[in-house]
Formats: structure tokens, C-alpha cells, sequence
């Protein structure tokens, strides 16, 4: 049975990857701040499918004190699903928090980039896997995106160049790049259920469920491919966006 760790596994794609991969008969490692959203996947998926590692993605001593505390069962890890992430604020960036963006860098880069190096031996001494949920932000930007998109660029590209690191490792690496998917992200960003509801309404976005099985698929692949990067948007959005201010 092999073992998959994901990070920010408390809502969103992270609970939903957990919950596919286990129905696919992997271990997952879970991980995030909620410990009662953690509680309720072991309770729900089972202690031997599930191990839940409470901790801040951001707060390195911790984390690398929840992976040195694994069970046995659990310390060989497969898979990295770099899921932990958020965004937060939509304004312009002249009227933008620093302290937000700083938040967003802390959580969608340094974090990412602490872990991934963090468990890079066990990952290839296991010809494992890395899967990272990047966004098509990172590569079309739009108004208020700000720092939050070149975080996601970040996520998109550093993704890519680790690829290139590992050839010849076996270790498979991916970039998934998501269009919208309605979990509470949007929550998140502005703090207000309304304002999710209305950016979700009137059209079909895609559901965590479907980026979950996106990472199993490629999680599964035979081991002699590698899916570098995929693109997924509802068919209801789309890239357009190019805008002109006339001054008259």
C-alpha cells in the first residue's frame, strides 16, 4: 500500500484528495491547522488509512517535528501533494495589504518549497511522486490577483524546474493548474459566504471532487509517464480577457 502526504487536507481539494486516495487503497498522511477536520477524516476513512499531522504549513520546526513523529506505517511516503494555499484580498496592488501578501508568499511559496525539500530524499530514494495544485492565475492574470498570482506562477514554474532536477530519479512530478473549483477558498479571500456564493452562481464550476480525481489519475499512471502539467477550467470560463481604458 503506498502512502501519500497531503498538505492543507482540512477542506477543498485536500480533504477531497484524501478522501479519493484512500478509496483507491493508498495511506494518506493529512495535514493542516483544523485538528477537528483532521479528527473527523480519520473517523470517517479509518486510523489505519488516515493519520492526521496538525500543524501550520508555515511553521517549519513543526512540521518537520509531525513528519519525524510518523508511525512506521506511514513514514514512506509515495506521494506529495502540494495542496496547502489561499489568497487573500481582491483589491488593486497600490491599495493592497503587505501583511496579505506576505501571508500568501509565506503559505503558497516558502512553505511549499520547505516541504518539498523536506521529504525530496524519502521521494526519490521511493521513486515517488510530487503533484502540486498550482492555478491558471499563475499563468492569466487578472485585476486584484496581485501577489496571488505570482505565487501561483511560482507554484506552476518551480513544479516544472523540479522536474528537470529529479530526471533520472524515477520521481514523477506534476502541475495541476485549476480554473475556478468551488470550495472555501473564496471564503477565505474576502471573508464573506455571500460574496462566495454570488462568484459561484449562475454557472457549473468544477468541484474539488474533480481535482481529486485528477491527482489519483496521474498519482496512478504507470510509472514510466509523467503528466508535466494540466490545465483544467469549467467549460464555462475560459482565458479571454484583454481590456482597454480609453480616455475618451
Amino acid at each position: 500500500m503506498k502512502t501519500a502526504l497531503v498538505t492543507g487536507a482540512t477542506a477543498g481539494i485536500g480533504a477531497a484528495a484524501v478522501r479519493t486516495l484512500v478509496a483507491a487503497g493508498w495511506r494518506c498522511i493529512a495535514t493542516g491547522r483544523r485538528a477537528e477536520r483532521l479528527e473527523a477524516l480519520v473517523a470517517e476513512l479509518g486510523s489505519d488509512k488516515v493519520h492526521p499531522a496538525v500543524f501550520d504549513v508555515r511553521d517549519t520546526a513543526a512540521m518537520e517535528a509531525a513528519i519525524a513523529r510518523l508511525p512506521e506505517d506511514f513514514s514512506g511516503i509515495d506521494l506529495l501533494v502540494n495542496n496547502a494555499g489561499l489568497a487573500q484580498g481582491l483589491g488593486p496592488a497600490q491599495e493592497a495589504s503587505l501583511d496579505a501578501w506576505r501571508t500568501m508568499i509565506d503559505t503558497n511559496v516558502t512553505a511549499m518549497v520547505t516541504i518539498t525539500r523536506t521529504l525530496l530524499p524519502t521521494l526519490v530514494a521511493r521513486k515517488g511522486a510530487i503533484i502540486a495544485i498550482g492555478s491558471v492565475a499563475g499563468s492569466y492574470v487578472y485585476p486584484g490577483a496581485n501577489v496571488y498570482a505570482g505565487t501561483k506562477a511560482f507554484a506552476n514554474h518551480f513544479t516544472l524546474a523540479l522536474r528537470a532536477d529529479l530526471h533520472g530519479t524515477g520521481v514523477r512530478v506534476t502541475s495541476i493548474e485549476p480554473g475556478m473549483v468551488e470550495t472555501e477558498f473564496t471564503l477565505v479571500r474576502t471573508g464573506s459566504q455571500d460574496a462566495s456564493d454570488a462568484l459561484y452562481s449562475g454557472f457549473q464550476p468544477m468541484t474539488a471532487e474533480d481535482i481529486a480525481e485528477t491527482i489519483r489519475w496521474i498519482a496512478e499512471l504507470p510509472p514510466h509517464l509523467n503528466v508535466n502539467r494540466i490545465e483544467l477550467m469549467p467549460v464555462d470560463q475560459d482565458f479571454a480577457g484583454f481590456r482597454i481604458s480609453r480616455t475618451s
